[in-house]
């Protein structure tokens, strides 16, 4: 093997932009200085106490050292569906329509194996989460990007799109609320999207990362909710944002019953799924810990509140989102030329506050920077002190 040949699919992947950020946060806080970051959407909240006591418990049975099934433990499926029923009115079949994944990711990333051969066409906006793009390309597909200034906007391109291809896409992949833009579509934009795929045979995967992250009394829907639905459609929901789970690595892909065949068949192969103490203790989160969701809720829309506030009086008017864990936020007018990761460089040296450059979410990302939501209101109040301090220096 030659040291100068790339593998095939890392040379896919393109460098990773946030690595400037953390490069830069890292040597500050080894210079002892005190960065806030908010950077990376990693909720920095607590589980809730019953999750982490049926963990211990169930961690102390010997029984449940053994490996798993790649599909998800019975009662886990059970809950998840359970869950959807209460919640959204969206009747599942647990042995069919549901299976439980090492998070969203790995439910997205092996679909796409599984479903998308070479060349097939996946729709997605842009800006998007990295890995709606990267993880179509590994797959061998062609990652269609589609500008998404506004959803309806997306709808119209989307439409366009189908009127102008010899060869209709292979599936539409989306996620709402979305990130980074943090926007969010009421139940009739997923009738559109349904109505199309259903209309062309296109599949549909949901991203629904941020399921019970909507403010102001927002209720983000699930696709599921459409009549028709489950013909062409997934969707991908997570413990991660909803219980302060995100290293638990638990999630779930649930609804079109062949696209769920095929993830588990290709998760036979891969992997013994999530360890299972760590199903049982979710079952306790689904079962138990729904209140929890709304009191996470409540501590991102008052950490919003705080982070938007704070901005406005350096001058930075930014527009609250509905949904997400993410403020995204257009560059003030006088950086804007420098571009986004520039900026985001500047302001990590000048205010010691870590933000994502939006160029990393994709070309149409340029011009804004996202934060996350991921530190306390005192450290928010920090952060745009500092950014205030910085935004009158210049």
């Amino acid at each position: 093997m030659q040291p100068e040949q790339e593998f095939y699919r890392i040379q896919k992947l393109p460098p990773y932009v946030f690595a400037v950020i953390n490069e830069m946060k890292a040597k500050a806080r080894a210079a002892g200085l005190d960065v806030v970051d908010l950077g990376m959407g990693n909720p920095d909240g607590a589980t809730p106490r019953p999750i982490v006591n049926k963990l211990i418990e169930a961690v102390r049975n010997a029984r449940n050292h053994r490996y798993s099934t790649s599909k998800g433990i019975v009662r886990l499926r059970e809950e998840i569906v359970k869950r959807y029923q209460k919640n959204y009115g969206v009747e599942l079949d647990s042995e069919k329509e549901a299976i439980v994944t090492i998070g969203a990711k790995d439910a997205l990333a092996h679909l796409l194996f599984a479903v998308i051969g070479p060349g097939d066409a996946v729709v997605s906006p842009n800006p998007c989460y990295p890995i709606h793009q990267y993880g179509v390309l590994m797959a061998e597909g062609h990652a269609c990007m589609l500008p998404m200034p506004d959803p309806a906007s997306f709808l119209n391109s989307l439409e366009d799109l189908y009127r102008r291809s010899a060869k209709p896409p292979r599936m539409i992949l989306i996620s709402f609320p979305h990130n980074p833009t943090t926007q969010c579509v009421d139940l009739d934009f997923f009738k559109e999207i349904i109505r199309l795929a259903r209309h062309h045979g296109t599949m549909v995967v949901h991203d629904f990362a941020y399921a019970d992250l909507g403010f102001d009394g927002y209720r983000p829907p699930s696709i599921l909710e459409v009549e028709g639905a489950k013909d062409v459609a997934v969707e991908i929901f997570s413990l991660s944002k909803s219980y302060n789970m995100a290293g638990w690595r638990v999630g779930f892909c649930l609804g079109n019953p062949r696209m769920i065949s095929a993830l588990a068949r290709i998760k036979s192969y891969l992997d013994y799924g999530v360890f299972q103490p760590i199903q049982i203790a979710s079952i306790i989160a689904l079962r138990e810990c729904e209140e929890d969701t709304k009191q996470i809720c409540a501590t991102y829309q008052k950490r919003r509140d705080v982070l938007i506030s704070g901005l406005a009086r350096a001058g930075w008017q930014i527009e609250p989102p509905r949904g997400s864990m993410f403020v995204w936020a257009p560059i003030p007018e006088r950086y804007r030329s420098m571009g986004s990761l520039e900026f985001a460089k500047l302001l990590m040296e000048k205010a010691l506050v870590a933000v994502s450059p939006g160029i990393g979410f994709g070309p149409l990302g340029e011009g804004h920077v996202r934060f996350g939501l991921v530190e306390n209101e005192h450290r928010l109040r920090q952060a745009t002190r500092s950014i205030q301090t910085f935004l009158k220096q210049q």
